[in-house]
Parts: C-alpha cells; structure tokens; sequence
C-alpha cells in the first residue's frame, strides 16, 4: 500500500494537467453606461480578465454603486457567458426591467437599455470577442481547479494574500472557502503564525462571546478556570470567522468593536487585552441582504467587506469535475489503480449540489467501498448515485487492507445503509491513524498531506477517538 506522501509527490498543476483547458478564454467585453438617474454619466467596462460577477446596486460591495433609492443593495450581477452578457435579478424590491420587459435571468447581446427604479443603463458590446489569456496555474495553495472561472481568481488570490487586509470569501456550501482561507494565511507574511477558525454555526448561542473573547476563572457558572478567547489565540496570526452571516445581532457590536480596537475584554474582565489578528470572513449567506433586512449591521459589514472573493460552484467551473476527480482519485487509491470509467460517468452526470466537499467525499467512499457504493444509493437527477454531502468521507489515501473489515461487516447482516457507515466509518479510523503516524502525530502536516482543512482533520480524529473508545 503507498503512503499519503507518495500520492503528494504528484502537485496539484501535475495532475490536471492532463486534463486542463486552453489557458484562455474567449469573451466579449461590455459597458454598462448609466444615461439616466442619480448617478447619470457613470459607467463601469466588464473585461474578461475580471475575477466575478459585476454587482449592481446601493452596497459598497458593488462594483457600479448608485445612489437611487429604487435600488436594492445587491441589485443585479452582471457576468460574461463567452461572446453574451449574462444579467441576473438578485431578488431585488423593485425588479430588473430589460426593453421594457421584467426579467429574472438574461442573456444580452448589447444594444439593450436596462432599467433599475429611476436609473436606466445602457449596455454596449465593446468590440468582438477577444481570447484572454489565464494563468497556467491550476492552483492556490490547497485550492485546485483549472477551470477558466477558478484560472481568474488565482491572480487575485495572490494580492490578497500579501495585502493583510480583511477578506470575505462568499460562496455555496462545499466551494472550499475555508481552503481558501487557510492558503491566504499560508501565503501570507502571517504564515508562521496561528490559523484559527470559528465557526458561528458550532457554538451554542449562550457560549459565542466567550469562545471569541475568552472569560476569567467564575465568569459564569462552569467557568472554573480561565480561557482563551479565538481573538487571543490567532495573536500574530489569521482568525477565520465561518458562517459570520449567522452571528447573532446582539455579538455583532462587540464584534465590531473588537476589529477597530485590535482589543478584547474576556468575560469577567475589565483589562483590554491587545491582538494583532487578520481577519477573513466566510458566509454562504448574501450579506447585502442580510444588511438590507438589518439581519446583519451595516457597519460590521463595511469593516469586514474591504475586499470579497466568490468561489464559484462546481456546476459553473466547467472541466474541474473530471480533473477534480482525478486528482482526489491519485491521492486516495492505491498506484496503478485507474478511476473507474463507469464511476467517472456517473460523476460528470451529476449537478453537484454539494459543491467540492460532495465530490471529494464521493471519491474517498467509492475508494473505500468499491463497487459495493453503487448499490443502493440514493439516486440524484438523472439515476445518478448522490454519496453523502456531509462530512463523512475524507480526503487522502486508501485504507490499509480492508479484507477483515468488509469480511466483518458483511458477517453481520446488516442492512446496506449501517454496513455502508461502518465501512466509512473504519475507513476514516484508519487513514486518520496512518496519516498522524506518518507525519509524526503533526496535525497540520497531516492535514496538508491530506489536502483538507486542519479543522476538519481535527473533526476526523475526535470523531475516530470516540469511536474506538466506544468500541473499545
């Protein structure tokens, strides 16, 4: 059986450049000229080489702000489709209106006026379409796609990672934003210094100050010793904020007010302890709408928002389900062990609503099950098999001999669905073990070998140890 680290000799740009696209792209470019409203005479070019999609409206966050008050925050966004401009209406008040005509989702030639409340917009077609070239990358850091939508933020990863500002990293659950987040830190002049995440989602309400912000020894009832808050523990390096769009109100303040003071105030305390943190924040929530609906408060957002990433999902990175696949495949099964033509099949049929993270784990649960993981599944649009979008399944190499263990579980009778989770759930155990003993029992090695977050490697392993102890 080969190591985790035999598969790591093959980087990221080796793998898929078997399979990786032209390094260009082929797209028009687009003015969006305001001829009418507040902001008349303003004007924004959609070039090819941008990184996202162009928002339109009130927020900051806007690429073409206005200032009508017809206008919802986050109004419409703006992206090229090869030689056509794609205009989506993202949910706004007061509708998007092409021609005359109320639209939801259009595809644009140029010659077309839009109208949003008072102000109307006149899109023009800037020449014919021109091939851009990309970057040769097909990643950053961990992150890994080559596709033409992942080749455009590599560019801007870059920048963000040398610049120490605040970063919002947006995108659907499973895109990888706490991958991306991790790979800023790691190229970034904070590398040697903590990366810490916080997860909104994960900590019981009554608990969140405190696991920010720390508390003093009989700060409340079960607080028997003092603690550390996330704040003090990222001092000198990177706090990651997951899921900030899911912070209750009431902590956005004090929240707010720790990143302009770089000071926190432990529960119990009356002493302002200083940090140096950089701070990036992910959320698959819109947070211009969140603002809009005072969900979440416009200051924090202007504070945190100095600069936002999108990651696409895997639906729209077009190519990366295959090269994807391959490279999880290279690092999770044996050598000389091919991707099986039928399970890539099924993989390229699929919508992938869980993004990366479902993708990965389908992978790592057709490596430990074989053929045995088409059997029963539940099945998706399509008949495709749909293997679980949760954390389930891991991210780097193959289990130790499995023999025993499907011999074991097989022998006792179990429906498919609890046979099918022992076996994941040996799976897991094994890995997590082999890959801590060959990295000398170093979390964040391990992690790196394992091409997955150190977070979720911790998760893995708490989870691994309570099993055995269980078990045992």
């Amino acid at each position: 059986m080969s190591s985790p680290s035999s598969h790591g000799d093959h980087d990221a740009a080796t793998i898929l450049s078997q399979r990786s696209e032209r390094p260009c792209d082929r797209s028009a470019s687009f003015s969006l000229q305001v001829v009418e409203g507040p902001d008349q005479g303003q004007a924004f070019t959609i070039e090819p080489s941008l990184p996202s999609r162009v928002l339109v409206g009130q927020s900051p966050a806007c690429s073409l702000r206005l200032d009508d008050r017809q206008v919802s925050r986050r109004h419409l966004a703006c992206e090229l489709e090869g030689e056509l401009l794609r205009v989506s209406d993202l949910e706004s008040t007061n509708g998007t209106w092409v021609n005359g005509i109320r639209v939801n989702d259009v595809f644009l030639g140029g010659g077309e006026t839009i109208q949003l409340g008072t102000t109307r917009i006149e899109v023009t077609r800037l020449g014919d379409a021109t091939a851009v070239p990309l970057t040769a990358a097909t990643s950053f850091g961990r992150l890994v796609g080559a596709s033409a939508a992942m080749r455009k933020l590599y560019p801007m990863c870059k920048k963000l990672a040398v610049a120490d500002v605040p970063v919002v990293i947006e995108g659907e659950t499973g895109t990888g934003k706490e991958v991306l987040a991790e790979s800023l830190h790691e190229a970034s002049r904070r590398a040697r210094g903590p990366f810490v995440v916080f997860d909104c989602t994960a900590v019981p309400p009554n608990l969140v100050e405190s696991a920010l912000f720390g508390h003093e020894r009989g700060a409340f009832t079960g607080a028997t010793e003092a603690r550390k808050g996330v704040f003090e523990e990222a001092d000198g390096g990177t706090l990651l904020i997951d899921e900030i769009g899911d912070l209750e109100i009431g902590l956005q303040a004090k929240l707010l007010r720790a990143l302009e003071r770089s000071e926190v105030c432990r529960i119990g305390s009356n002493k302002w302890i200083r940090v140096d943190v950089r701070i990036i924040a992910a959320t698959r929530r819109d947070l211009d709408k969140a603002v809009q609906d005072e969900r979440f408060r416009d200051d924090l957002f202007y504070r945190i928002a100095v600069t936002r990433i999108e990651l696409p999902p895997l639906r729209k990175r077009h190519g990366d389900v295959a090269m994807l696949a391959d490279f999880f495949w290279s690092r999770l099964a044996d050598p000389g062990v091919p991707l099986p033509p039928d399970f890539m099949a099924q993989l390229d049929g699929y919508d992938w609503p869980g993004n990366v993270r479902e993708l990965q784990n389908s992978v790592a649960r057709r490596v430990a099950l074989g053929e045995l993981d088409d059997a029963g599944g539940t099945l998706g649009p399509g008949g495709i098999p749909v293997m679980g979008t949760t954390s389930e399944g891991v991210a780097s190499s193959a289990p130790g001999s499995g023999d025993d263990v499907l011999e074991r579980v097989l022998a006792m009778n179990l429906p498919l669905p609890r046979a099918r989770r022992k076996l994941v759930a040996e799976f897991e155990t094994r890995y997590v073990e082999r890959v801590l003993e060959q990295h000398g029992g170093n979390v964040a090695r391990a992690a790196a070998a394992s091409g997955i977050a150190r977070r979720y490697f911790r998760l893995l392993r708490a989870r691994s140890r309570r099993r055995t102890e269980e078990e045992g």
